[in-house]
């Protein structure tokens, strides 16, 4: 019986970032989520598809998925892939001294499919970064930087364009919360974040013409679907697991959402 959402873990405790080409082997995987890191998978080759919680991508390179640590995804890849991975730590976050990386990653964020067209210094760039990962020298770590913000600005450059976001904004660290911790109540959230419920809810009005409530109502029925689409836990585990009273209660809050129960989400969405 699966009890929880399976985790893996594909980059070692010593290290905060990963860059190296996509295994071929890897073509199926089973439905998994990542611990604590963000990846990026830039295909030049392969056919297929890619799963992230209930949607299906198709695999039509060049093209890169962005794999936020919190999406339960899997690969149904049915030719040989060729194309690169990165993956990114928390840690390297809170130790590079450049900033731009961090806003580069939040924009990256909006996205879970970007078309690249087809870009011929993409491909040196990651081929770049592979190597220079295996140096040793003391400027390594600057050198990365450097190659990591081209990778990700070039990326970037073919990705719809979004409004601006500053570091540390409340909205960008509420959302953070919502990843770490679910709670249905606005006030817990104020309270973490040092503000009051209003404001709050005025800074999710302006930045995503939602109310707080909303959002967090979203990021709920998010992970709800999860644990319903990936693991046997019953509607009253789930109910349990995101800190609902009891049953009835989740169920009317899925349903307000979604229009139907929880066990008929289940029965209509096919997964492979």
């Amino acid at each position: 019986m699966r009890t929880e959402i399976q985790t893996y873990t594909k980059i070692s405790a010593f290290e905060n970032i990963k860059i190296e080409p996509f295994d071929a082997n890897k073509r199926y995987t089973r439905p998994h989520r990542h611990n604590k890191y963000l990846e990026l998978v830039y295909f030049t080759k392969g056919t297929g598809m890619h799963y992230m919680d209930e949607e299906g991508y198709p695999i039509q390179p060049p093209l890169a998925f962005v794999v936020k640590k919190d999406e339960v995804h899997h690969w149904a890849i049915d030719s040989v892939p060729e194309g690169f991975v990165i993956i990114i730590k928390e840690d390297f976050l809170e130790k590079t001294l450049d900033r731009y990386i961090n806003l580069q990653l939040n924009a990256l964020e909006n996205h879970r499919v970007i078309f690249t067209k087809d870009d011929t210094s993409l491909f040196p760039l990651f081929e770049i970064a592979c190597k220079e990962l295996k140096s040793l020298g003391a400027e390594r770590d600057f050198i990365m930087e450097g190659i990591l913000k081209a990778i990700l600005s070039k990326i970037l450059s073919f990705a719809p364009a979004y409004p601006k976001q500053t570091l540390g904004e409340i909205d960008h660290l509420f959302i953070e919360l919502l990843e770490k911790d679910l709670k249905n109540d606005v006030g817990y959230y104020a309270q973490a974040l040092s503000t009051t419920s209003q404001n709050l809810n005025a800074v999710c009005k302006r930045k995503f013409d939602k109310t707080a409530s909303t959002v967090i109502a979203e990021h709920i029925i998010k992970e709800a679907k999860r644990q319903l689409l990936y693991t046997d836990l019953s509607a009253t585990e789930i109910a349990y697991n995101l800190s609902f009273g009891d049953v009835s209660h989740f169920v009317k809050f899925f349903k307000r959402f979604e229009q139907k129960t929880p066990l008929q989400f289940k029965k209509e969405t096919l997964v492979p």
